[in-house]
């Protein structure tokens, strides 16, 4: 193995705090119902009474520095952890079968769950775009329910990956650090002030909704495994259940938002 790789593998897989990382309800940082439940409660409380109250605006001068380090930071976790899970897939699951489908009772532990926990916190990192949006001028404009209610629920999906232990969940984390890689690079740019072409805006979203497809994918082969597979089948199916509910919610929200946004635009150019 090349030497890059190796060194790769042990600081993103068998370093021993990666390796024997285990999900303990109630003990691990953020694990508890109580965390879950304040940290959405919050969210969605602060969000409402700040976007329902004039607060003057942050200057761009000052606003758009916080918003490239934010951004910054957000890309570089999506980058390493898209890295580690990816690694870590190919360290720790032995065959076809069990990539797809855990064993029942599969214990969150090692450093699949360790991505994942660390997947799960950075959901709850990036309620800060929310807060920028905010303290920008351009509050009204970007501010949807679409926004709000991925940013509150995606940390409830992330959750159950781990305490249900969610099969198939590795690949979703892989497709969508990889997506929020290009997603955090385009926000980078614009907070730059690098001028950047309409249609990479569009190709964000044309990757975020392509993502939602490979997930919906990802989450049949699970329901097939888990009635077709044998061994009693999969770990963490109430986790699917939801993580099914959302992830098709989402589509729809996306594809509806896709429609209003990028065919009035094509629209408006054909005409001019």
């Amino acid at each position: 193995m090349h030497p890059l790789l190796c060194t790769l593998e042990y600081w993103l897989v068998k370093h021993p705090k990666i390796l024997n990382f285990t999900w303990s309800q109630g003990e691990t940082p953020g694990s508890s119902l109580n965390f879950l439940t304040l940290t959405i409660l919050s969210y969605l409380s602060l969000t409402y009474l700040l976007s329902h109250h004039h607060i003057p605006s942050i200057g761009p001068h000052i606003l758009k520095p916080i918003t490239a380090v934010h951004n910054l930071t957000l890309l570089l976790f999506s980058l390493i952890m898209a890295l580690g899970c990816t690694l870590s897939i190919f360290s720790h699951t032995p065959t076809i079968h069990h990539f797809i489908c855990f064993p029942p009772h599969t214990p969150p532990s090692g450093p699949l769950f360790f991505w994942a926990y660390i997947f799960y916190l950075s959901k709850i990192l990036e309620y800060i775009d929310t807060l920028l949006i905010i303290l920008s001028e351009s509050m009204i404009r970007r501010l949807t329910f679409l926004h709000v209610y991925h940013h509150a629920m995606v940390v409830i999906m992330c959750y159950l990956w781990l305490h249900t232990s969610q099969s198939m969940f590795p690949l979703m984390l892989v497709t969508n650090a990889s997506v929020h890689v290009i997603m955090y690079t385009y926000y980078l740019l614009c907070a730059l002030g690098v001028r950047v072409r309409p249609r990479w805006k569009q190709l964000v979203t044309d990757c975020q909704i392509l993502q939602f497809f490979s997930s919906i994918g990802i989450m049949s082969l699970v329901f097939y495994y888990h009635f077709n597979g044998g061994s009693g089948g999969c770990s963490g199916i109430w986790g699917w259940c939801f993580s099914s509910v959302f992830i098709t919610s989402l589509l729809v929200l996306f594809i509806d938002f896709y429609s209003k946004n990028y065919s009035i635009s094509s629209a408006k150019t054909k005409v001019a």
